[in-house]
């Protein structure tokens, strides 16, 4: 009787178990950033060595047309951690800049959208983000957080609240002088020029203008000029900082073995939470410029510092998995890999160095919707429930992570909004063959750009294109002379009909079609154009989070973790550190 109990007993555990691996796994959300879809073997690179990322495609599914709901930073982090196409969020911006660039911006991810941290913290989870952030910090006041990371369902944050930015790296340039010299320049002459005219035309007395209106003009221009110089001289201090939770703990952020450490803190929440079910995103740094890597990795690649910094990412990736091995975790955890959007080719540095990456076979990168810039890695595994070495060839979102692991923690999904998001597992598990994605839209910025329509029960994944960027020099893959493509104006051409495009028979998108090549032409655009108004009547009027005036800098709103007269400086990360390895 004893030996029947315990066989009971023993087989309502194992039950228990088999339960939870089969519906509520941990997650590990890993997250490049400006990553080429061919920079990794797995997706065909030859000369780059990633073989720990290689192995998630070994030992999981490999999602071949894998989209960015945006080919920008915030646009499509605000989508992943939603679900939702940032232009329902206010998180896509009607002017040229659609990124913050400063800590001190009031915009961000508002605290009414429902990221899937929240969801996975109500169910029990601890949840963690380490390393880039990007989706704003304070509204009001320096201190009120309200778009921090902890202010959306993140227990614990350690990284970076804004974005890596060449002006963080002493000697790597600045991605803002090309803007002012080719924004403020001309303004400047242009009013040092009718000052000095006022002033002589005042002196010989043709015309009689207030002295007292010149000073005042002259103090403001001089003044403003002043602040504004100011401003960027001390860039690196007001922008660069490492945050641990609400405190910065190192301002300015140091470059010196940071993908270790970021690496480090992963490791820990893991090891804080083997008995517990946990959301850990880890937003690494690489390859956005300014490219850096640790002193084991430089100088070791093919491909420069660029290659040093994908390999040293694919290290910390390694990391990450022998973690989970080590405490039998690789079998209760779901791990996906992706990048935010696609490389940004553009980026060369001031000696010439190429330190942008390989979009493989597509065409343009980052800030544009040909291929290059949306088409991005997209690596899950876990082992016993998906599975290894399959390759999906239907379009997927990263908007698709929401509701897959909102679905697999078993909370549920928000019923007062939409959410663009499909769960993945249907197609992961090979229970259905066809992706939910009938039409996915692609917008630049707050503009509707392009329409991908995957017809039902068909291989073609038609792509129209309602405008495309200007590429400069025009025979080029980029916009080289203005370092990003933009979104309208004199930087866009429109088509009138559309270009279209079979991704199934050009990936490339060489030659776009017409109605003596494609028999369909009309009906294709007839029913994309149906798709795009009914896309259109569920959009609602929400706040602006990149407007001009969430976008500046705002003085009151600048955290400093010592005073503005030791010009911003800490380095507690630094003393801690030393002090675990003194301790040890």
């Amino acid at each position: 009787m004893r030996f029947l109990l315990f066989l009971l007993i023993y087989q309502c555990a194992i039950n228990r178990i088999n339960a939870y691996s089969a519906s509520s796994p941990s997650v590990i959300l890993l997250m490049a950033d400006d990553l080429g879809i061919g920079d990794l073997g797995c997706y065909g690179n030859r000369t780059l060595r990633t073989p720990n990322i290689d192995r998630l495609a070994e030992e999981g599914v490999t999602l071949t047309q894998h989209i960015a709901a945006s080919p920008l930073c915030t646009p499509s982090r605000a989508a992943f951690l939603t679900g939702r196409y940032p232009i329902r969020s206010g998180m896509a911006a009607f002017s040229r800049v659609g990124v913050f660039l400063f800590s001190a911006s009031s915009g961000g991810l508002p605290s009414e959208e429902m990221t899937f941290s929240k969801l996975l913290k109500k169910r029990g989870y601890a949840t963690a983000l380490i390393g880039k952030w990007h989706l704003g910090m304070n509204c009001e006041r320096s201190n009120d957080f309200c778009h921090h990371p902890l202010s959306h369902g993140f227990d614990y944050f350690y990284g970076i609240t804004v974005t890596n930015l060449r002006d963080c790296k002493p000697g790597q340039g600045s991605v803002f002088l090309k803007g002012v010299q080719k924004s403020l320049v001309i303004p400047l002459q242009i009013t040092g020029i009718t000052l000095v005219s006022l002033a002589v035309v005042h002196y010989i007395g043709l015309l009689r203008a207030p002295f007292r209106a010149l000073a005042y003009c002259f103090l403001i221009a001089t003044i403003s000029l002043v602040v504004l110089i100011l401003f960027f001289y001390n860039f690196r201090h007001l922008n660069c900082f490492l945050m641990r939770d609400h405190q910065i703990i190192q301002q300015p952020l140091s470059y010196e073995n940071l993908t270790q450490r970021l690496t480090k803190e992963a490791v820990q929440f893991i090891e804080r939470n083997t008995d517990a079910q946990f959301l850990l995103v880890l937003s690494y740094l690489h390859v956005h410029t300014a490219l850096y890597a640790s002193k084991n990795f430089r100088g070791k690649s093919k491909h420069g510092l660029y290659g040093d910094a994908v390999e040293e990412m694919d290290w910390s990736v390694g990391q990450i998995l022998d973690v989970l091995d080590k405490y039998n975790l690789s079998d209760k955890t779901l791990v996906y890999f992706t990048s935010d959007q696609g490389a940004h080719v553009e980026e060369i540095s001031s000696s010439g160095e190429v330190h942008g990456g390989y979009n493989g076979v597509y065409k343009g990168g980052k800030s544009t919707n040909w291929e290059g810039g949306i088409r991005v890695p997209g690596l899950l595994r876990w082992p016993g429930v998906i599975q290894a070495g399959a390759y999906l060839d239907e379009p997927t979102s990263n908007m698709d992570i929401f509701p897959t692991i909102v679905k697999l923690a078993e909370a549920q999904l928000p019923s007062d909004r939409i959410i663009d998001g499909h769960d993945l597992m249907p197609l992961l598990q090979g229970k259905v063959a066809q992706s939910n994605h009938e039409f996915l839209f692609h917008y630049c910025n707050a503009y509707l750009n392009a329409v991908r329509w995957h017809p039902r029960n068909s291989k073609s994944v038609w792509k129209v294109f309602f405008f495309t960027p200007n590429f400069s020099p025009e025979d080029s893959n980029g916009c080289y002379d203005l370092h990003v493509c933009f979104c309208h104006g004199r930087f866009i051409t429109w088509h009138d009909p559309p270009l279209l495009f079979d991704l199934s028979r050009d990936p490339e998108e060489k030659v776009p079609l017409t109605p003596k090549t494609e028999r369909r032409f009309y009906e294709i655009l007839r029913v994309i154009h149906l798709a795009i108004e009914n896309h259109t009547r569920s959009l609602h009027a929400v706040p602006n989070q990149l407007s001009w005036d969430n976008l500046l800098w705002k003085p009151w709103l600048q955290m400093c973790c010592s005073s503005v007269f030791q010009s911003c400086y800490c380095d507690h990360d630094s003393e801690r550190n030393l002090l675990e390895v003194n301790v040890g």
